[in-house]
């Protein structure tokens, strides 16, 4: 399948917490789903739990508290040693106009996992070029 022909879905594909994942990328390739999401920034309650897990103490209010958190911690991790993770799951059409594909399964046929967004977003295109012509 020709890249002129994948459909770009502007939702997170996959993962519990894709909704609060600020680097997605989600692709109809064919048959399949590729979904690449990352940069995970779970709410404020979650924040606060994780930063006083790890002894870190966040000053200010508002923009400053989350511009703090940021310094100091960054995005959390999606899975072991990740900040990012492609996967890949067999299509079926969805009755969303947005997103007109989703996953018949939630087994993922291939993944991958990195750490920038720079390489996110390679290995999510890499991963759409592999997956395009399976059947």
């Amino acid at each position: 399948m020709k890249k002129d022909k994948w459909v770009w879905m502007p939702h997170a594909g996959h993962l519990i917490v894709g909704h609060d994942c600020r680097f997605h990328l989600n692709t109809w390739v064919g048959n399949f789903i590729v979904s690449t999401v990352g940069e995970y920034w779970p709410d404020e309650p979650i924040r606060e739990i994780n930063a006083q897990s790890r002894g870190v103490v966040l000053v200010g209010r508002g923009d400053e508290r989350r511009a703090d958190y940021m310094k100091k911690i960054g995005y959390e991790e999606i899975g072991c040693n990740r900040k990012y993770e492609t996967m890949v799951f067999p299509a079926m059409k969805s009755s969303d106009a947005c997103c007109p594909y989703t996953a018949k399964s939630w087994s993922e046929l291939d993944t991958s996992g990195y750490n920038t967004a720079d390489d996110a977003m390679r290995g999510h295109y890499k991963m759409c070029r592999k997956w395009a012509n399976k059947k």
